[in-house]
């Protein structure tokens, strides 16, 4: 994260604004089909962070629910607008967590991704950059995350654990 404090994004219309009060966990650089699909583009760049540490500075968003490939779905919060999504919450983690699109941030080069996942269905033509961990499918978090992050994640743990048993059936 660069040394601007709570970095802020939207949407296009800016209906929708909001502000990160911490640094992401990790961000995701994700090139499965889904992703691709998703954002239209070659791959979704998405900061992890915890759901309470985005504050909504203006507007209200709307859940979508769309499939995913776990079968599960997920919820993409999108402006009711213009129809921008500007964050995910996946099945693992529920509402606990948010994937934010880093490219809704104003000033999206903050940051860079910490990991490229699913690499196996990356498009050919992109090329990765040397230095950044790259997996043909998802990685081990205790070996790439930092400390603080995997702290931060062991803190919520109980909530993601308690939506994750409320989604199972009776």
């Amino acid at each position: 994260m660069t040394d601007t404090p709570d970095p802020q994004g939207g949407c296009d219309c800016r209906y929708l604004r909001y502000r990160l009060t911490a640094r992401p966990l990790f961000v995701h650089c994700c090139h499965c089909r889904w992703c691709q699909r998703e954002s239209g583009a070659a791959f979704a760049l998405n900061a992890m962070i915890e759901t309470d540490r985005v504050q909504l500075a203006a507007g209200q968003p709307e859940m979508v629910h769309t499939p995913s490939a776990s079968g599960r779905g997920q919820q993409i919060a999108r402006c009711p607008q213009c129809r921008v999504a500007v964050w995910s919450h996946y099945a693992g983690s529920g509402p606990v967590m948010a994937f934010v699109r880093v490219g809704t941030l104003d000033e999206p080069d903050a940051f860079a991704p910490d990991v490229h996942i699913f690499t196996s269905t990356k498009q050919p033509w992109v090329v990765l950059p040397a230095g950044t961990p790259a997996v043909a499918e998802f990685y081990d978090r205790e070996a790439l995350w930092p400390a603080d992050s995997l702290a931060r994640r062991a803190a919520k743990l109980p909530e993601i654990e308690a939506w994750v048993s409320s989604q199972k059936a009776p």
